[in-house]
């Protein structure tokens, strides 16, 4: 079965370059350590809410756009064993690739697909 990582979270617009080189430089990662697929979505139309919206869940200031994406992995225990991967790989070390983004606002899960 197939298991998903999925995030949102707020990027500066300024950063969107910066933003989208990231996320091919993290995608190419994943990619190498078992991922399927890897998209990235850059806010087009995401309006804000009252009470609950995807601006709101992150903290979207008003310079900033929401971005959105996920991971397909072919099983939960392959996404953990990845990730492991990952986090070790030394291009994933603090200071080697740093976030165009408040990573601290970044909201994120991993879902299995029904």
């Amino acid at each position: 079965m197939t298991y998903v990582d999925g995030f949102v979270t707020a990027v500066p617009t300024a950063n969107k370059e910066a933003y989208r080189a990231y996320c091919q430089l993290m995608g190419g990662l994943f990619k190498e350590y078992g991922a399927l697929e890897v998209i990235d979505c850059w806010g087009d139309d995401v309006p804000p809410g009252k009470l609950t919206s995807f601006p709101l869940a992150v903290q979207c200031a008003e310079n900033e756009t929401v971005a959105f994406g996920w991971t397909a992995w072919a099983s939960r225990a392959a996404r953990d064993e990845a990730w492991k991967k990952v986090m070790a790989d030394p291009r994933m070390q603090p200071g080697a690739n740093p976030m165009p983004f408040d990573g601290k606002r970044m909201i994120y899960g991993g879902f299995e697909k029904l």
